[in-house]
């Protein structure tokens, strides 16, 4: 006898393609009017609205407006963690980790002052604990720790990494560039400099 499919079985599947239908379409709605609107202008009704969904189905699958941005914020991180994971050096494999460190913090710096990095605008509207959690946010800890351990530091990689995250981060890039008028290839030089301190 043929054995025939659990119900059970074929039920949750359903749901597990459904969901993930949901998801897709959710995502691909905020996007759109991430792009015409920018992040900060989005909220989570219009999202439902124009995905064709309830707005309690938004919620349940990304917990708040800052679980959603962080959704659209790891997809858009997605070619830049390519770059420096498997692209060309010196940001990618293949130089040494103190170039690569190097390289790492003045591209990040540099999203940081152009106006239509996707990344650098949905990071500006999650909160500095949600980002670091973040999956973007967890790699690039685990990528610089990893390099400052490749660089032969004799020290706490973890919280250097930490340490080097924060003077990374928008809050405080954006503090100096506008209320002290700080230049980028400015913050670029003295996140060289600080590397180079640290590797020497």
């Amino acid at each position: 006898m043929p054995e025939t499919p659990d119900s059970t079985s074929v039920d949750v599947s359903t749901e597990r393609v459904d969901a993930a239908r949901n998801r897709a379409r959710l995502l691909e709605a905020a996007t759109l009017l991430v792009a015409e609107r920018g992040p900060e202008h989005v909220t989570m009704r219009e999202v439902a609205e124009a995905a064709g969904v309830g707005k309690g189905t938004l919620f349940r699958r990304f917990g708040d407006r800052d679980g959603l941005l962080l959704a659209l914020l790891d997809d858009a991180e997605a070619e830049f963690q390519e770059a420096y994971t498997t692209g060309p050096p010196p940001l990618g494999p293949g130089a040494p980790a103190a170039e690569r460190l190097a390289s790492f913090g003045c591209a990040l710096l540099g999203r940081i002052a152009t106006d239509a990095d996707l990344g650098a605008a949905l990071g500006r509207q999650v909160p500095y604990a949600r980002r670091a959690a973040s999956g973007s946010g967890r790699s690039f800890h685990s990528h610089l720790s990893t390099l400052l351990s490749q660089a032969g530091l004799d020290s706490d990689h973890d919280m250097l990494a930490h340490a080097l995250l924060a003077f990374l981060s928008f809050e405080v890039a954006d503090h100096l560039r506008e209320e002290h008028a700080v230049p980028v290839a400015r913050l670029q030089a003295t996140w060289v400099d600080l590397i180079r301190r640290l590797t020497s």
